[in-house]
């Protein structure tokens, strides 16, 4: 239940995606800013008994202002979604069923990636880009705003993010958006996102 709330323990160590993302990046994005909504949560959990005994997604879903931005930044369906999304054996050309299912949706991976970084790379102001897997099962990019989600909007069932608030890349790359973008390419969860879109 959300009582209980934990912040999700990274899947690798915090230099692992160096030289793409770096250990300070890490350390204050997972260990400061993940955890700042982790901490925020619990306290809005400690203070409404009508959350004690809801999961996160019921929280996520049916709360709104404060305590939904910080039930959906701390829940799966961003954070720790993003830190899925990520791996030091990441990267390259996709393959397995998320390759297949690239190409039909979009062509080819280049297009794929294409539309990706436009959604990511012009998003205004903060937020994430998702690839999601529709109702009819195709394939598609989304961006949402702020600490929303594909869940919440009824967009699609994520497959993988990127985020893309200014603090999951300020350190390494100051506001150059697109050199974080190019670099995240370099550590994409193929296998994660193979997971995803069998389940």
């Amino acid at each position: 239940m959300a009582a209980s709330i934990v912040l999700m323990t990274l899947p690798y160590a915090k230099n692992a995606l160096a030289p793409h993302i770096s250990e300070e990046t890490l350390e204050y994005h997972h260990g400061k800013h993940h955890a700042a909504y982790v901490t925020k949560l619990n306290a809005a959990i400690a203070a409404d008994a009508g959350l004690q005994n809801k999961t996160l997604e019921e929280i996520m879903l049916s709360s709104s202002g404060g305590t939904f931005s910080n039930a959906a930044q701390a829940s799966v369906f961003n954070h720790d979604f993003y830190w899925h999304s990520l791996s030091p054996e990441g990267g390259g050309t996709p393959t397995g069923p998320i390759a297949d299912a690239i190409k039909e949706s979009f062509g080819d991976f280049d297009k794929f990636k294409a539309a990706f970084d436009a959604a990511a790379g012009g998003h205004f102001g903060s937020g994430w880009a998702w690839l999601v897997k529709a109702d009819d099962g195709s394939l598609k990019v989304v961006s949402t705003h702020d600490a929303s989600n594909p869940v919440v909007e009824k967009l699609g069932k994520p497959i993988i993010t990127c985020d893309v608030w200014e603090h999951a890349y300020y350190i390494d790359y100051r506001n150059a958006r697109p050199s974080y973008l190019a670099a995240w390419w370099n550590l994409v969860n193929w296998d994660f996102a193979n997971v995803n879109l069998g389940n």
